[in-house]
């Protein structure tokens, strides 16, 4: 029990992680990034490649970040300055299109058999049995790392940039913002969050394959920050926390209620119902976004702060 608990608690930390660079990009940017499985998919191969190939943790991370952010960069070129829905299809289709790369391209990913056997960091040291235990605090650290550098992100002159785009893009670009280099810096921030917690996922399960990266993943994490709140970096904490716990707890559940359907496709649906209640009833989330300024006044004191 206590090993299943940690689990739980890892795969909070790495879609609480997911979660919150999914709202720097759409609560906050309003970037409809329906491909962020792809971001966390390029973090989560680098990693992988890099430690069977005997580079250490920290080296690994900074290039699944670097990588990550990378794709962030190129994906942005030509799709930023396409429309909101036209933005999203092309996001879904780079997802997608890295899934069946990883699938193809077996010389260099092992195709659909994966990459198994990935070393975790200090296994010499610490023994497998509470190895867990020295892991959980390691995914929470970097939660806490990500959490600190939206909260600075999103309280800045550049934050509050970013939010008068999300409300009137128009007005933004009329005093003077670049809005597609605003839009490419939260796309690439965002990018290289996922990097991380893909860099944290294949370590942790020590195998990743390209059927982990299915399209539906991205609705999973826009769900967990749908529930806990758009806009509001404490709520994607909170809503991976509450889909996490409901996911691992209906695999108890199975084993002790006989249900009338299979628990996956229960799991699915009562998620999707909850999903449809919060855009009808709350679509703020639990935890709403705190309102401040009007656009104009947000847009006025970064112009003060820039000149300062």
């Amino acid at each position: 029990m206590l090993n299943f608990i940690l689990d739980a608690l890892i795969y909070t930390g790495v879609f609480g992680i997911l979660a919150i660079s999914l709202n720097l990009e759409a609560g906050f940017t309003r970037l409809m990034n329906y491909g962020k499985v792809a971001f966390f998919g390029v973090g989560a191969y680098t990693s992988a490649l890099l430690a069977l190939n005997g580079y250490n943790f920290i080296f690994t991370l900074v290039a699944a970040i670097f990588m990550s952010a990378l794709a962030g960069f190129l994906i942005s070129l030509p799709t930023l300055r396409l429309r909101e829905d036209y933005f999203a299809i092309v996001t879904v289709s780079f997802g997608e299109i890295l899934r069946l790369f990883f699938v193809s391209e077996a010389w260099l990913t092992n195709g659909t058999r994966g990459l198994p056997g990935i070393p975790r960091p200090l296994a010499d040291v610490i023994p497998t049995n509470n190895y867990l235990l020295f892991y959980v605090p390691v995914v929470f650290i970097c939660l806490f790392a990500c959490y600190l550098i939206a909260t600075q992100i999103v309280n800045s002159p550049f934050g509050r940039v970013l939010k008068s785009i999300r409300e009137d893009e128009v007005a933004s670009k009329s005093l003077g913002k670049d809005i597609f280099k605003f839009k490419m810096k939260s796309l690439i921030i965002g990018s290289s969050m996922a990097g991380i917690a893909g860099h944290l996922f294949s370590y942790h399960l020590r195998f990743i394959s390209p059927d982990m990266f299915f399209p539906v993943l991205t609705f999973t994490i826009w769900t967990m920050m749908i529930i806990g709140g758009i806009a509001n970096i404490k709520g994607s904490i909170l809503g991976a926390l509450l889909v996490q716990t409901f996911e691992r707890g209906m695999s108890i559940v199975k084993d002790y209620i006989i249900l009338p359907i299979d628990p996956l496709n229960f799991r699915i649906i009562v998620i999707g119902f909850i999903l449809i209640l919060f855009m009808i009833y709350r679509p703020e989330g639990i935890i709403p976004e705190e309102k401040t300024q009007s656009i104009s006044t947000r847009l006025e004191g970064n112009e003060t702060s820039e000149n300062k």
